[in-house]
């Protein structure tokens, strides 16, 4: 009786895990070593690259590289790359493997958002604000939901670049879906929701 076929199990590296402060990235490497990095003076890019896994099996990544100038620092942040197509050897794009720390694409979306608009909260949609609130520190996190209360009733009150007031619900309302999966994005949301009371209860009283 012939054998069944069974297709080779896809390698899954471990994930890493990162949190952004206000100033600051943290790094959890799988085996529970934490770097935290100071932003400042820092330098973002992405790439595209290949990802070696195992017998030299290389697979397409995003490249996330975080430097410093003069200081001999580098973070490298890739996507899953068991999601990437596999990578022919001809295919001349970097290299990436030891070092790097692999993380999902939403919270690789989130950081290379953040660190390409500059780490200003001003430069970010609401959808970055709701992706980064999701990778945050617990304070950076509440910071997120105050500033995302103040453009909701901005915006409301048509005080804001979108005239004509919208429902403040509407705006907050991706940060309440996330909320729903993100322990961080919830906190942003207890904020976000504090802020909004606070001003309503100070607009009352004048």
């Amino acid at each position: 009786m012939a054998a069944l076929y069974r297709a080779p199990a896809v390698f899954r590296p471990a994930r890493a895990d990162v949190q952004v402060e206000a100033d600051a990235l943290a790094v959890t490497l799988p085996d529970g070593r934490t770097r935290r990095h100071a932003l400042h003076a820092c330098t973002a890019h992405v790439a595209d690259g290949c990802f070696i896994q195992r017998v030299e099996l290389r697979r397409f990544v995003r490249v996330l590289v975080v430097s410093w100038d003069g200081r001999g620092e580098r973070v490298v942040i890739v996507t899953p790359p068991e999601l990437g197509a596999v990578a022919p050897r001809v295919v001349g794009v970097s290299e990436v493997g030891g070092d790097a720390a692999v993380v999902e694409t939403r919270t690789w979306d989130a950081l290379a958002n953040w660190l390409l608009a500059g780490g200003r909260l001003a430069a970010c949609s609401v959808h970055e604000l709701v992706q980064l609130a999701s990778i945050a520190a617990p304070s950076f996190a509440a910071l997120i939901g105050e500033v995302m209360a103040r453009r909701a009733l901005e915006l409301a009150s048509g005080g804001g670049p979108l005239r004509g007031g919208l429902d403040p619900d509407a705006v907050l309302a991706p940060l309440v879906e996330a909320a729903r999966h993100s322990s961080r994005a919830a906190e942003a949301l207890v904020a976000a929701l504090a802020h909004a009371a606070g001003v309503a209860r100070r607009r009352r009283r004048a």
